[in-house]
């Protein structure tokens, strides 16, 4: 995990220089592995906003956002409500992770392996979590993997708390039926390009 400073820092939107630098960023990125990156531009602040707005800022136990980039989800997240020093941030891309460390310096930061949580977060997180977030490009591994991830994320939370997903696919990410889960899907996203739906996953 990286050294966290603790001195606060004053929070403001993505925009402008930030934003066209954090396209270069995952252009850069997305050239370099495809397969890691998984998108050539950081989420929307609408795909942002739709994604953060299904976890609970009342509820008790860490947040944990896997596959960050540069923070726009990180950001509405906090934007909502949830305390920065409530957020663990799993990033493998060390770039990204000294960006976020100095963007959100009240979280943890994480660099490693999001698609083995629970090896990750050993030691990390010491109560069940309040929900995982998650922008990884899921299509990029087998699906068996994916349902393997979602089974230890709701493992390491607290009952009902949710496995929320972006995707640009017209598919699930994670099949929708399943005896350990319960599936619920935004409307398509329009205004993010591409065009985005968010699925949520809550054990059973």
């Amino acid at each position: 995990m990286l050294q966290l400073s603790r001195k606060p820092a004053p929070r403001k939107r993505l925009f402008g220089r930030d934003r066209f630098e954090d396209e270069a960023r995952f252009l850069r990125s997305w050239i370099e592995r495809p397969l890691l990156t998984g998108a050539v531009a950081p989420s929307s602040k609408y795909l942002a906003q739709a994604m953060a707005s299904y976890i609970d800022p009342r509820a008790q136990g860490p947040v944990v956002e896997l596959g960050p980039g540069t923070g726009p989800v990180t950001d509405a997240l906090v934007r909502c409500g949830i305390e920065q020093e409530r957020l663990v941030l799993v990033e493998f891309n060390p770039e990204f992770a000294q960006l976020l460390k100095r963007r959100f310096p009240r979280a943890a930061i994480v660099c490693g392996d999001a698609y083995d949580v629970k090896e990750t977060l050993a030691g990390v997180v010491s109560e069940p979590c309040s929900g995982f977030i998650s922008s990884l490009p899921l299509f990029t591994k087998p699906v068996q993997q994916r349902m393997q991830l979602v089974s230890a994320a709701h493992e390491l939370s607290r009952p009902g708390a949710p496995f929320v997903q972006f995707t640009y696919a017209v598919v699930p990410p994670i099949p929708a039926r399943s005896p350990n889960y319960v599936v619920t899907a935004s409307e398509r996203i329009w205004r993010n390009m591409p065009p985005a739906r968010v699925w949520v996953y809550r054990g059973r």
